[in-house]
């Protein structure tokens, strides 16, 4: 007798397959929509002024125009985050915050260099146990490069800290500083050692001419 087919069973692994797409499809758009909600930053601290005490210089870049780099350290997991930021932009890594207002640095015929940024930083924590998560601000001024003990982001988690302030000084580079100029040199390791110049030889000095020999007397003439 001629085997029958039940349509269930012919039609059972195009379904399954179906159902592993559609699966896959809403967990990339989970996965995406995770991703965009990581590095959304609050509606509050968005529309918050980037404030700082300074006033804009007839020397330099102009404030809106500068580019700062600063480092950001997890202390849970020890990974730190280098983050470019142009003045008046936020950028958040996990559930923290930071925001550049200004950042500045010394004259370049100024002694000793300083190089300084001010940042604010906002945490997304409880207050209390009890209590609902809530961005937080947690620091808020100038941290300086060279001297960085003069403040200090105190948290315990989050660790940050100013690497750089991209600016220009008449004299220097005419072209306006950029963020991927800021974020090549942060992953710069340093600057090359300068070579030391080799002294030219010295040139053979050419020989003294001989003294003229002194003229033979003349004798008178015989009479």
């Amino acid at each position: 007798s001629a085997a029958v087919i039940k349509p269930g069973l012919a039609l059972a692994p195009a379904l399954i397959s179906l159902l592993t797409l559609a699966a896959c499809g809403q967990g990339g758009e989970s996965a995406g929509a995770d991703k965009k909600e990581a590095s959304r930053i609050p509606a509050a601290i968005a529309s918050t002024p980037a404030r700082a005490n300074t006033q804009e210089s007839k020397y330099g870049t102009p404030v809106k125009d500068r580019v700062a780099v600063i480092g950001v350290l997890n202390k849970r997991n020890n990974l730190t985050q280098d983050i470019v930021l142009k003045t008046g932009e936020a950028r958040r890594v996990s559930n923290v915050v930071v925001k550049l207002a200004n950042c500045e640095r010394t004259l370049p015929w100024e002694r000793p260099e300083e190089e300084g940024a001010f940042v604010q930083v906002y945490v997304q924590e409880r207050a209390t146990d009890d209590q609902k998560l809530a961005w937080q601000t947690v620091f808020s001024g100038w941290l300086f490069k060279n001297s960085p003990s003069l403040n200090v982001v105190e948290h315990p988690v989050y660790d940050v800290w100013v690497k750089r302030c991209v600016m220009k000084f008449p004299g220097e580079e005419a072209s306006p500083p950029s963020a991927a100029d800021a974020s090549k040199d942060a992953k710069a390791s340093g600057n090359a050692k300068a070579k030391p110049a080799t002294a030219p030889a010295p040139k053979p000095s050419a020989s003294p001419s001989p003294a003229p020999s002194p003229s033979a007397a003349v004798e008178p003439a015989a009479e």
